[in-house]
């Protein structure tokens, strides 16, 4: 049973949060404290965390960006609510490291959807992508490299640039997912948005592109949705 510690000062949402999760099967704990949540959590594990933006004490943002420092609690995933939904809210939210961010008012469907697609993730990463099956051969994310899927040789092998391997493990990481550009700035390199570093990983996913044997115009790899960020193309096997 997955464990779910809630931290909301509002009993009204944490009375929703409550009956739906635990019809679901989770185990559901609550806080509304910011500074009692955080030596809860380092006492006790949760399986996922379920935080308000708006504590007394603590904030939401404060709290996360605790966790996050502490090797024992850096690898929790967690969702933020909060009243606010602005942009800024949201990058600072991904920036302190929230896995993913739910605007009040919520419907409780989305909130379960986003639920079990965090906890898929952190499992997925705990397990660790190592091998994509691309055109060009196998793309092996332990060693940097695309080689041609019977071994080849060496000389037929090609490196991947430290960027180039964070920006396809990131996506390897969360597939049949788009993420945003905004979101690999900050989680994958820690840099601001900003036009330049926009169009940075734009050209970074050109290059990468060739070494995966990727074509622009039919992409088998990396997609490219308009508007929205790149996702891994559905039909890309992962081991």
């Amino acid at each position: 049973m997955k464990r779910v510690l809630v931290v909301e000062d509002d009993p009204d949402i944490v009375e929703l949060i409550f009956h739906y999760l635990e019809g679901e099967g989770f185990h559901v704990e609550a806080l509304g404290n910011g500074e009692e949540a955080l030596r809860r959590i380092r006492d006790d594990g949760f399986d996922l965390l379920i935080l308000d933006l708006q504590l007394p004490g603590m904030d939401g943002l404060s709290l996360c960006a605790a966790l996050r420092r502490d090797s024992r609690t850096e690898g929790l995933p967690v969702i933020m609510l909060t009243a606010r939904g602005d942009e800024a809210d949201r990058v600072v939210g991904l920036e302190v490291g929230a896995d993913d961010y739910v605007v009040k008012p919520f419907s409780v469907r989305e909130l379960l959807a986003r639920i079990e697609a965090v906890l898929r993730r952190s499992a997925e990463r705990h397990e660790g992508p190592r091998l994509l099956h691309v055109p060009a051969g196998i793309a092996d994310l332990r060693r940097s490299e695309v080689r041609p899927p019977d071994g080849g040789k060496r000389d037929r092998r090609v490196e991947l640039s430290e960027r180039e391997l964070a920006l396809l493990t990131y996506l390897a990481r969360n597939p049949r997912r788009v993420v945003g550009r905004d979101e690999l700035l900050l989680r994958v390199w820690r840099l601001p948005a900003s036009a330049s570093h926009t169009r940075a990983i734009d050209m970074l996913v050109v290059r990468l592109r060739e070494k995966l044997g990727d074509d622009a115009t039919s992409p088998h790899v990396l997609v490219t949705v308009r508007g929205r960020g790149y996702m891994l193309a559905e039909n890309v096997r992962i081991e």
